[in-house]
């Protein structure tokens, strides 16, 4: 099969298209024809090897066999849609013909991966390929980032940074769907109609005026009570100053780099509330994935939850595809093609 292979870390021109013999599914696993891959950040922080400077847990999810994230050489990948064209021993819920999506598994920029039967989503029959590739990590993860923490309530203000981004986006349509009042910050003025778009209330272009500023003006000084930070270096000290007496502060990544250290003292004078954590921290068990799943399919059917796919490439583009990511050209998903038939 043809698969995008990463033997040395660096760039995007690291990515190089190749084949691999792929591995009969063994008990408990399944094989999926794939059709669509999702890029997420987290792959762009692979290929640079960067996994190894975040520490050996930054990656929480599993690697397929005979891969390894923090080793080379490797297939990317982690959001993947198909149909399944073979199932191991021991698989019950899943036969040859299912549609199906999954994150965390290692490996989707290919034409099909071999993963454990417990990792998969019924893909319903209204939603394509493109849009099985789309929802599951970064709808999950909106999930967890709207619901573990502070849940956002009617009269709440929250901040979301890189509003216009795939998951920034999903982000704005779950806290406005809760009541709040969305503030996002983007890098320009196409990417502020973008998040307008979705629902935002306010936007601040980071590139034009300081985000901790316009925050506290537009609160009257009070500040956001939730913050939701997947950026990291350029943000995350900023959104200390910038949420509310009480507030809360959930990072989830490091786009632009990793966080200076804190004073953990320093939290005390406002009572600020911080918190971590990965997709992978919030569905270790299948009913927990399946929950979360379905309540993002929910949203998409009732149609307060829009997917935005911002292009479609060839898996033989996947360096271009991942170009258009890390210079924050895209606003929304961007999918691979990975296969036709």
């Amino acid at each position: 099969m043809k698969a995008i292979r990463i033997e040395e870390y660096g760039g995007p021109e690291t990515l190089r298209l190749g084949t691999l013999e792929l591995p009969d599914p063994g008990p408990g696993e399944v094989r999926v024809k794939l059709r669509a891959a999702g890029l997420n950040f987290v792959d762009v922080n692979l290929r640079r090897g960067e996994v190894r400077a975040a520490g050996p847990n930054f990656v929480d999810v599993s690697p397929s066999r005979g891969e390894d994230p923090s080793s080379l050489p490797f297939t990317p990948g982690f959001d993947g849609a198909g149909i399944i064209d073979a199932v191991g021993e021991g698989v019950k819920e899943f036969k040859p013909g299912d549609r199906v999506a999954y994150t965390g598994h290692l490996g989707t920029y290919a034409e099909a991966s071999v993963i454990p039967a417990s990792k998969l989503i019924p893909l319903p029959s209204d939603l394509s390929f493109e849009q099985g590739a789309a929802f599951p990590h970064q709808g999950m993860t909106a999930h967890y980032l709207i619901h573990e923490y502070r849940s956002p309530k009617p009269g709440d203000t929250v901040l979301i940074h890189a509003a216009a981004g795939g998951l920034g986006l999903l982000l704005v349509h779950w806290a406005k769907h809760l009541g709040a009042r969305v503030i996002g910050t983007v890098s320009t003025e196409a990417k502020a109609q973008a998040a307008r778009a979705a629902g935002a209330d306010e936007v601040i272009l980071y590139t034009r005026h300081d985000f901790v500023a316009e925050t506290k003006r537009l609160t009257h000084d009070l500040g956001a009570d939730l913050i939701i930070d997947g950026v990291g270096k350029t943000t995350f000290t900023g959104n200390l100053e910038a949420v509310a007496v009480r507030g809360h502060v959930v990072i989830h990544g490091f786009a632009n780099g990793l966080p200076d250290p804190i004073q953990p003292l320093s939290l005390i004078w406002r009572g600020i509330s911080i918190s971590g954590g990965m997709l992978g921290h919030f569905i270790r068990t299948r009913e927990e994935l399946l929950r979360r799943a379905n309540d993002v399919l929910n949203g998409i059917r009732e149609g307060w939850l829009r997917l935005h796919i911002d292009k479609v490439f060839p898996l033989a583009e996947a360096a271009e595809a991942q170009r258009r990511l890390e210079s924050r050209e895209s606003t929304g998903k961007i999918i691979l093609q990975t296969g036709t038939s």
